[in-house]
């Protein structure tokens, strides 16, 4: 790897008084004592200023790797490796860990997922939002070969991840969503005593194969027909393994606070810790609840409940057409929905209703499409809601109906509705983390597809340009301890999200003065820029723009 003089400006103030060999952290200068110091190791990252993840500054050090772990942290290797990475000048981070991901969505069709790798990320938490890869009911599973059954287990599900060797590690939560569709499915209702008892053992199976938690989707259905009762006995197993409770609340804008309250009474009456997905304040007239919520969270926090939250660096969320539509008018699943939306004794209610939570955003200008499945509807990609239904001369809500019944309601959309300021806050809270809440899309192939959320290829390289060095929110070695120990500590991944001897060899080499993400709402498919080299599993995924001629991911459990 070819050094540019202009990189050594990466070091700064901070660190340069660690530089001497004083300065470092004892633990770093230990050697795996089954490593002969004299044997020639796989790879070697030579003289970059190494950020723990601890969120501790960086110091120049150099990062040994055998077999897939980090054997050795020092000022100076004296082995050489098999491949060496010239890091003089730039950062050497643990992964990247992206807590709240989607990145598993389209594996099959494309194991490389460029977009999540280009971004730095080697590990990413999935089965959100309620919704998980199993359980699988029958009725609703798809895509299995004659002769084969569809995955219906968490050991299935992450069997499948290894044989198709993504390019980043996976771990995932069960969602409860996906639980209740598969025992009790799309109605509004109750579950029975027996139903319940199923869902739990579900539960309970897919945590001793390794996931790690288990998320809600209360803003969906069918998960949004759960009580609270319900969620509290599902998230009973999590408590004797100290692993999460993960919640995409019922509510993100005017009744946040109560969402807030009822997570909180879920995680308290389970026992477990609260993960609170992707945490905002929707729509201006809520955007001034933010210290409320910081206060509901300390005083769940000082009352003994463990509490931690993440975020996207954003403004716009991305979520399905159909969420700006009543959850009532969604019971039953899409065939009823859809006659709702006529029916003289519905139709106007829903429309009503609709037309408020436009309202809440802003209006059909906030509203952007992202993707649709009608090739009637494709010129409409990309485009904000309300000039689109314009240009055709249509009222914009009309034109919604027409094509969620072309599309059988698969509409994705962009939302625009939260505050800069709110986020700045967000992202430098100390129980805040990184995530992309994004799915894994290329430049080519396949996945080209849509207008996806640029936060699915731009999300950790933008905390960095955006909020650390443009709007010094947070500094560098906070940024990269929120996407790095802190969730690796969160999912308990015991041996990821740091740098030290014995712990897998998952690093990113970055320059921090360019890093920076290039993706727009307009033009998604751009990877970032600024991102050296990206190692998972001690294999070189990303070096210099090229792809490494290995996928080393693999599915991965908490400890």
């Amino acid at each position: 790897m070819s050094t540019r003089p202009d990189r050594r400006r990466f070091v700064s103030a901070t660190t340069a008084s660690l530089l001497a060999v004083g300065g470092l952290p004892v633990e770093w200068l230990r050697v795996a004592p089954w490593v002969s110091r004299r044997a020639a190791h796989d790879l070697v990252i030579r003289r970059g200023m190494v950020f723990n993840g601890s969120g501790a500054p960086a110091v120049e050090a150099e990062i040994a790797i055998t077999g897939g772990r980090i054997v050795e942290v020092s000022r100076t290797i004296r082995d050489t490796g098999t491949e060496e990475i010239d890091a003089r000048g730039l950062g050497v981070s643990p992964g990247f860990i992206d807590i709240h991901s989607h990145g598993d969505g389209n594996m099959e069709e494309d194991p490389r997922q460029e977009s999540v790798v280009r971004q730095g990320i080697t590990t990413i938490v999935v089965g959100q939002d309620g919704s998980s890869r199993a359980p699988r009911a029958r009725a609703q599973s798809s895509g299995a070969e004659p002769g084969e059954e569809p995955a219906t287990s968490f050991r299935a599900v992450f069997d499948a991840i290894d044989k198709l060797q993504p390019s980043v590690n996976v771990a995932s939560g069960v969602g409860l969503g996906s639980v209740r569709a598969a025992v009790v499915g799309q109605a509004d209702r109750p579950a029975t005593p027996a139903e319940l008892a199923r869902m739990r053992a579900i539960v309970e199976e897919a945590l001793a194969a390794g996931a790690c938690g288990a998320s809600s989707g209360l803003e969906y259905t069918p998960g949004a027909f759960a009580p609270l009762a319900e969620l509290v006995e599902l998230c009973r197993p999590l408590k004797t393994r100290g692993l999460p409770y993960t919640t995409h609340m019922r509510n993100e804008d005017d009744k946040l606070l109560d969402a807030i309250d009822e997570s909180i009474a879920v995680a308290r009456g389970a026992g477990c810790p609260l993960q609170i997905s992707h945490l905002k304040t929707q729509g201006p007239r809520n955007w001034n609840k933010l210290d409320t919520v910081f206060a509901r969270i300390a005083d769940a926090r000082r009352a003994g409940l463990d509490v931690a939250f993440d975020r996207y660096p954003y403004i716009a969320y991305q979520t399905g057409l159909t969420n700006l539509f009543p959850v009532w008018a969604r019971d039953g699943g899409t065939p009823p929905f859809l006659a709702r939306l006529d029916s003289v004794g519905t139709g106007a209610r829903i429309k009503a209703e609709a037309i408020g939570k436009v309202n809440l955003i802003g209006g059909w200008d906030n509203v952007l499409i992202a993707n649709v499945r009608a090739a009637e509807d494709k010129p409409a990609e990309g485009k904000r809601l309300g000039a689109y239904a314009k240009s055709l001369g249509r009222d914009p809500y009309e034109l919604s109906v027409e094509m969620l019944k072309r599309n059988n309601a698969s509409i994705g959309m962009v939302g625009f509705a939260m505050s800069e300021e709110n986020l700045d806050r967000i992202l430098a809270h100390p129980y805040g983390m990184v995530c992309s809440d994004g799915g894994a899309f290329a430049t080519d192939g396949p996945t080209r597809r849509g207008s996806p959320h640029p936060r699915g290829a731009g999300s950790f390289p933008r905390v960095i340009a955006k909020y650390v060095r443009e709007r010094k929110a947070l500094t560098l070695e906070q940024a990269i301890h929120k996407m790095t120990a802190l969730p690796a500590a969160r999912m308990r991944l015991a041996d990821r999200g740091r740098i030290a001897p014995g712990l897998a060899a998952d690093i990113v080499v970055f320059d921090a003065t360019t890093v920076a993400d290039t993706a727009t709402y307009e033009q998604p498919f751009s990877y970032p820029t600024g991102i050296a080299a990206v190692v998972v599993n001690g294999g070189i995924a990303v070096r210099e723009g090229q792809r490494g001629a290995v996928r080393s991911g693999r599915s991965v459990r908490p400890s």
